[in-house]
């Protein structure tokens, strides 16, 4: 049985993973994977943008909101294994993949390894090459300073490189919210998340043999994954697309959602052209209110 709702508990090889899981049981399925050290909720715009003609997923990468750290070390490849069974217990062959910054680097490694489970892809500020030396150097330096001075001082860091200089003024709640993910993320997690990104390989070399179709996104005073790197990766694949997102930084999709879905329901529109996405009518709407509400009032007394 599939279940609705915002925070739903699965248990999947042994870790529990919290994930959004709504739109109709027939349509084309989108999933969101959040960026670092981040969760599931920095996607809830395009969620509600894009249910109502697709199943839309998005969840908690292991350590980060509400899913379980586990007890392995963390890397680029079990993040994807976590995708790919979280896929599986879900009963989802096919889907297509969104993904910021570490979100990206688990889609394209995902996308590169098992191509046949996949439709399309959306690598939003992110980028695919390995960590230079200096940056491999600095994340491991966070290491230290989380552990020596915790989250206050890594948080007030993160924040001035995540965000456009105008969203502190234009977008003030959403710092907040940001903030509050970040300090919500234990320092665990972050000090494992932070070596898993400094270990992780290159994917540049394979993006030309990337076949679906993908859209590149970055906002256009991003200071971590800068627009260069997404013309990068642009030129190496094929019919691919590019768009760069006015009046914000890594965080786009936050910073400018009105046209970060614009983008996003185009794309989409021309990859599932040949499918009926049709507005419901009344009758079909009243019973998918009352199934959903039944299939979340039983996940709910399951947890």
């Amino acid at each position: 049985m599939r279940y609705f709702g915002n925070n739903i508990k699965l248990l999947v090889n042994n870790l529990v993973v919290n994930y959004t899981d709504q739109g109709a049981d027939d349509a084309p399925v989108i999933i969101f994977i959040h960026g670092f050290p981040l969760n599931k909720t920095m996607w809830d715009k395009q969620l509600e943008c894009l249910k109502e003609h697709y199943r839309v997923i998005a969840y908690d990468i292991r350590g980060h909101g509400d899913s379980e750290i586990g007890k392995d070390n963390f890397s680029i490849d079990i993040f994807v294994t976590d995708l790919l069974n979280l896929m599986d217990a879900l009963k989802i062959e096919r889907a297509s993949l969104c993904g910021l910054s570490m979100g990206g680097y688990i889609a394209l490694n995902a996308i590169e390894n098992h191509p046949e489970r996949f439709d399309a892809l959306v690598l939003c500020d992110t980028n695919c090459i390995a960590d230079p030396p200096l940056v491999k150097q600095k994340r491991l330096n966070t290491i230290e300073s989380i552990r020596d001075f915790g989250l206050e001082r890594y948080v007030d860091d993160s924040i001035v490189q995540l965000f456009a200089p105008e969203s502190f003024t234009t977008h003030q709640e959403t710092v907040s919210e940001v903030k509050e993910m970040i300090l919500n993320t234990s320092e665990q997690s972050l000090s494992k998340t932070l070596l898993a990104l400094s270990l992780r390989k290159s994917t540049c070399n394979k993006l030309p043999e990337i076949t679906i179709p993908v859209l590149f996104i970055v906002g256009e005073e991003d200071k971590i994954t800068p627009p260069k790197a997404s013309e990068l990766m642009h030129e190496k694949i094929k019919n691919s697309i590019l768009h760069i997102i006015s009046h914000a930084g890594h965080l786009s999709n936050m910073e400018n959602p009105d046209e970060f879905n614009e983008q996003l329901k185009a794309f989409f529109a021309t990859v599932y052209k040949e499918h009926d996405i049709l507005q419901p009518d009344q009758s079909t709407s009243t019973f998918t209110h009352i199934r959903n509400s039944l299939n979340m009032l039983l996940a709910f007394i399951s947890i």
